[in-house]
């Protein structure tokens, strides 16, 4: 594969090495290296060591948490970027900051934070959290509020997975909303997609929910590779076949993304950035015949994994801690920690209780929820809370 034109990628200096307050130059060090640095030493990037990726309460260090998962996604984006002649320090600082936002609990506890906020006429959204995170949250400097990322950083923290409309957003109205991120940051979204499937089908073997029949029988990818591994390597041991094949699988996607973003790009005679940003649609993607490989494979994981019934008690569990939490905090704020407390007093509770909520780690979560339950839980019912939409 040949390396995209070099205008197409994010140059180490210009608009999008922007920051919101000025600092000098670094020696050494190009602005979005010095992006990584800050977010690998902040403190929310060290709490996705505790928070759940897809088990809550399997008690096996084997499984990945959202930290190592981060750690993959990165080693894969950085690996696409080269191989397309990106910029790799921009890469590997967005994948690094994709998943800060997440709340403990993984998808389920962002589900029921999102349901808690609408209730009151707000949403939870993980991209726009993680950059509140990094704006205002994170605070480790004397000069500045927040680690004074990049914009290039910023706006992929946004963009990476989805659009935003300005007139719904217009607190994002820098973040060039009416453009296309750039292809830096339109990979994280598919990096994180052939991280998490293979990851997946990994663990889930691992926890004993998914066998290698199932897998075999539903995930066509990998049943390719393991055939002509089991036909090349008879009497290897099942697990190793099976190990060896995830890698192929992965390797596959990388292989496709890489070369179907390079056509695409020559194809539409883009040159640079601009072009980018001014395409119709997002420029990175799977070749048709594997984005329909990689349909399939996710399908099978939403049936067999992330909704079976083995899962689901967990999950349910998950989402009745955090509802409880913010039902006793929204009934008496001044239960929170008293920073939050004076927060909720000036911003509003709900959006204070859900931020407060969203930097918790699965286990601090668990203990908060053990301690405030000592106290509260049934002062206020379920039929006397606003409904979803309304206004607090």
């Amino acid at each position: 594969m040949r390396a995209l034109p070099a205008g197409c990628a994010v140059p180490q200096e210009g608009e999008l090495t922007r920051r919101a307050f000025d600092e000098p130059e670094h020696r050494w060090r190009t602005p979005f290296e010095r992006d990584c640095g800050r977010i690998i030493h902040s403190r929310a990037f060290r709490r996705l060591a505790g928070k759940t990726q897809v088990f809550t309460d399997r008690g096996s260090d084997h499984f990945r948490s959202r930290l190592t998962h981060t750690m993959e996604v990165a080693q894969i984006a950085r690996t696409i970027a080269r191989a397309l002649g990106l910029n790799e320090d921009l890469t590997e600082a967005l994948a690094l900051a994709h998943d800060i936002g997440h709340p403990p609990f993984g998808h389920a506890g962002e589900r029921a934070l999102d349901e808690e906020l609408r209730r009151y006429g707000l949403r939870f959204d993980h991209n726009l959290h993680a950059l509140r995170i990094v704006e205002h949250f994170e605070n480790r400097h004397l000069e500045f509020r927040g680690l004074n990322l990049t914009l290039a950083v910023r706006e992929g923290i946004v963009k990476h997975s989805r659009d935003y409309a300005a007139a719904e957003h217009p607190e994002l109205r820098e973040y060039f909303l009416d453009k296309r991120p750039p292809l830096e940051a339109q990979l994280i979204d598919l990096a994180d997609e052939i991280a998490y499937l293979t990851a997946d089908l990994d663990d889930g073997m691992e926890a004993e929910i998914l066998t290698l029949e199932e897998i075999r029988g539903g995930v066509t990818l990998l049943e390719r590779h393991y055939a002509a591994l089991e036909a090349e390597h008879r009497g290897a041991p099942e697990k190793l076949l099976f190990q060896e094949s995830l890698k192929l699988m992965l390797n596959a996607l990388a292989d496709d993304l890489v070369g179907e973003i390079g056509r695409r790009v020559g194809e539409r005679g883009m040159a640079s950035i601009e072009d980018i940003r001014n395409a119709e649609d997002r420029v990175a993607a799977f070749s048709p015949e594997m984005e329909r490989l990689r349909r399939e494979a996710k399908e099978f994981l939403y049936e067999k994994l992330y909704l079976c019934e083995d899962l689901r008690h967990g999950h349910e569990r998950a989402e009745g801690v955090i509802r409880d939490l913010f039902a006793a905090w929204m009934a008496d704020p001044e239960r929170l920690p008293p920073g939050y407390a004076a927060q909720a007093a000036e911003e509003g509770a709900p959006r204070v209780i859900a931020d407060y909520i969203a930097g918790m780690t699965d286990h601090f979560i668990l203990e908060t929820h053990r301690r405030v339950g000592k106290i509260a839980f049934s002062g206020e019912s379920r039929q006397d809370r606003p409904a979803a939409g309304d206004q607090g």
